[in-house]
């Protein structure tokens, strides 16, 4: 299961990379999102047992991430420069196409509920607003660090580490919202470099993630097992939103572009999406079926 988890883990991290696109929605995507919310929820309070099961879990997840963390800042930053709307357009077919693919997998929590879809209304809003929020805050400077500067970052890194688990909400367009994604990326690169002049802030956003994390967990996993269907039909609605944020994209770079239009969608690379779709789909369900085998031989075993 390594090698499974640190898949799932570098596929988060491409898209927690990515202003428009979320890791949570990966996770959703790949079958393990409440395992995701679990070994979270109970590295934070759980029993010892629970405690270290989660930790190896999170543990091979993490390593995944920062491999494709490290390779989305040093690699795929320059793709985004220079092949934005191609890329945005596969961000789009994937997307797009993953809306019915998580209406189908909670059908059980969708179907005879349509009351809910005021819940999908306000994710899709929400979404909607942040990412028009996008540029309205300057960017931050890093290198002059100030007790104001130290808190902004804190509570910005524990917002935006919110967003990164919740499928629909893109951490990296929170980021931007806040004015440094910019700063957070280069800083990674620099330090990449050997360069620890930004380690400072790194360790104060660093902070603010974990506080986030200890803050919003407890109650994304109580949403999900005490309000599934109101949770799916805002995560629906998150994911509808995104859409939006995915077409702004070129807009967020640092030398910005105009947004996504007729004249610059490629339809090959939206349908390349879809492909990408269909194979994290195939991935997983080989997995699971390999999975399920082993457990089954194990059972076995033991009986013998």
């Amino acid at each position: 299961m390594l090698i499974l988890n640190m898949f799932r883990g570098f596929c988060m991290a491409l898209a927690d990379s990515v202003p428009g696109v979320s890791g949570g929605t990966i996770a959703f995507l790949l079958g393990f999102y409440d395992k995701f919310i679990g070994s979270l929820d109970a590295l934070v309070s759980g029993t010892k047992e629970e405690r270290k099961e989660a930790l190896i879990f999170l543990v091979k997840l993490g390593i995944g991430w920062a491999i494709g963390m490290c390779s989305s800042v040093l690699v795929l930053s320059k793709l985004f420069e220079s092949h934005i709307y191609i890329l945005s357009s596969v961000f789009f077919g994937l997307t797009l196409f993953a809306i019915p693919v998580v209406a189908r997998e909670e059908k059980d929590s969708l179907k005879g509920k349509y009351y809910n879809l005021i819940f999908w209304a306000l994710g899709t809003a929400l979404v909607v607003a942040l990412t028009y929020m996008n540029g309205r805050v300057g960017t931050k400077d890093f290198e002059h660090i100030t007790v104001g500067l130290v808190i902004y970052v804190f509570i910005a890194a524990m917002i935006a580490i919110s967003a990164m688990v919740l499928p629909g909400i893109s951490g990296s367009t929170m980021l931007l919202c806040f004015g440094i994604y910019l700063p957070v990326i280069n800083s990674i690169k620099e330090f990449l470099h050997f360069n620890f002049k930004y380690v400072p802030m790194l360790f104060v956003f660093g902070l603010g993630v974990i506080a986030g994390i200890i803050v919003v967990i407890k109650s994304v996993k109580r949403c999900l097992e005490k309000h599934r269907s109101k949770t799916i039909y805002t995560v629906l609605g998150l994911m509808t939103g995104s859409l939006y944020a995915i077409i702004q994209g070129p807009t967020t770079l640092d030398t910005p572009k105009p947004a996504l239009s007729l004249s610059t969608f490629s339809i090959v690379a939206f349908i390349g999406g879809g492909v990408l779709l269909f194979l994290l789909e195939l991935f997983r369900y080989l997995m699971e079926k390999n999975a399920a085998k082993e457990e089954l031989k194990a059972a076995i075993e033991k009986i013998d």
